[in-house]
């Protein structure tokens, strides 16, 4: 599985990066698009907001 360019933002406009993120934090993919909405997507922020 390819890993993101930017290891610090997710791009849900990147299927293999919703795969890896996803994968990587134990979320569904609408679970990550929800937090990414309310937190963005940094992915720094999505842990925070995750408890991870």
């Amino acid at each position: 599985m390819p890993t993101p360019n930017d290891s610090g933002r997710i791009n849900l406009r990147q299927q293999y990066e919703v795969q890896y993120w996803t994968k990587k934090l134990e979320l569904t993919d609408q679970e990550l698009a929800d937090i990414i909405e309310t937190v963005g997507d940094s992915i720094d922020a999505v842990r925070t907001h995750i408890g991870r």
